[in-house]
This record gives C-alpha cells, structure tokens and sequence, in this order.
C-alpha cells in the first residue's frame, strides 16, 4: 500500500513539475470558469410614467471555457479561445401605485447569453505575472428579460384582494444585434500548481440595440470577468 502511494504521489509531483514552467515553442491548454459583472452604456433612465424611472445597474453572470496558448519566448505568448458567457444588465426595484393596487417589481434582469471567441498576446511581466490585449468576436444565442413582481389581485373572481407573486420571462432576440466585437484587457498570475487567476475588462465596440428608443442610444456591452483555470502541457 505504501508503494501504491509513493507511486502516486510521486507521478502527482512529476505532472506538476511538468507543468510548472512553459518554455518557449510549448502549447498549453486551459480550461477555466469564473464570474463576470456586466451592463449597457449610453442608457439612461426610462421615464415610467408612474413618476418613477428605470435605472439600470450591474449585472452578475458567469463564464465557461478554455484557451489554447503558443509561448513564442519567454516573456511573449498568445492565446485562442471559446467560452460561454451570461452578461447584460439589471435594473433596481420599483414600488408604484397602479390605481388602488401597489404593484412592486424586482429581479428585473436583460440576460444575454454569448459564444466568444478570444485572442489575446501576453506578456510575462515577471514570472508567471502577465499583463493582456487582444480582441474578441463574440455571438448572442440568448436575450431574455426576467422579472418578479408582487401586486394584489382578485384571483378567485370572489372580490377579495389577495397578495399574488408574478414570473416573467420574456424572448429579446428582435431588440439586439446578433453579432458584437470587444477588445479585451486584464492581467492574470499563475501559481507553479499551475492554477491561474485571469482578471478581463472587455471593452465593447459595437452597438448592442438595433433601433434607437429615448434614453437608449448605441448602448455596448461592458463586461468584467474574474476566471480560474488549470493549465497544463500539451
């Protein structure tokens, strides 16, 4: 048994030795997942008409993917990948009045799902600190806006108003560009495991809404990331 350990123990040491450094002309890959913080610019606040307005706010999602990376040197790599990523909007609470009824609407949420697809050059500050650019194609497959509410409402038809929670789910796909383009910034460190924190700012450059309504006007996606991925060798 003991044998059966050391063998073990000592293949785990060799893989994360092997792993530890990437040499100049090596591929590795790395498969990674994390959270991503995201909203719209250029959308202001949407007059309501209950004289209350809409104000956006971040939005939390998450990412899933991998990325292929070439070392051309020591200090120089670059990097392909494709990840899924839930990003969009989110919009605050509001409490009005609709006649006698108190409506409260909540969880109000612009969810928009990509396909990405990322290539970036990095550079080796120091060891295993790197600093990032690139760009990035992304593909919208889902739009959706979700919201809960709560109002009151005569349910039974009996004249007694009861307390109701209200789901809504609703299909975006006519409001928004298909296709977007963003360049991607951040910085990332891996640890000799090799385990690597990857932190990305994407800068949208394209617009986000196909038609102009009041207070949206060629709104893009801003979009941070935080992943932690595993490499190894290839």
């Amino acid at each position: 048994m003991k044998k059966i350990l050391m063998t073990i123990a000592t293949a785990f040491i060799t893989v994360v030795s092997a792993n530890a450094q990437f040499e100049k002309g090596t591929w590795s890959l790395q498969p990674y997942a994390g959270g991503v913080v995201s909203s719209v610019t250029n959308v202001a606040p949407l007059d309501l008409g209950t004289g209350q307005e809409l104000k956006k706010k971040m939005a939390v999602g998450y990412i899933l993917g991998g990325e292929a990376e070439y070392q051309f040197s020591k200090k120089f790599s670059a990097a392909a990948g494709v990840n899924y990523t839930s990003q969009g909007c989110a919009w605050e609470d509001i409490d009005y009045w609709d006649g006698p009824v108190r409506v409260k609407v909540k969880d109000q949420n612009d969810i928009l799902g990509y396909i990405k697809v990322p290539l970036v050059v990095n550079y080796y500050v120091f060891k295993g600190f790197a600093v990032k650019a690139g760009v990035q194609l992304g593909f919208m497959v889902t739009s959706k806006f979700f919201a809960r509410g709560e109002t009151e409402m005569d349910v039974f038809g009996d004249g007694v108003m009861r307390d109701v929670d209200l789901y809504g789910l609703v299909d975006m796909d006519n409001l928004y560009e298909k296709f977007d383009f963003s360049i991607p910034v951040g910085v990332s460190y891996q640890f000799k495991v090799p385990v690597t924190i990857d932190a990305r700012y994407q800068i949208g450059l394209t617009r986000l809404n196909k038609e102009t309504y009041p207070g949206v006007n060629n709104s893009k996606n801003s979009v941070f990331t935080l992943t932690v991925g595993y490499k190894f060798a290839l």
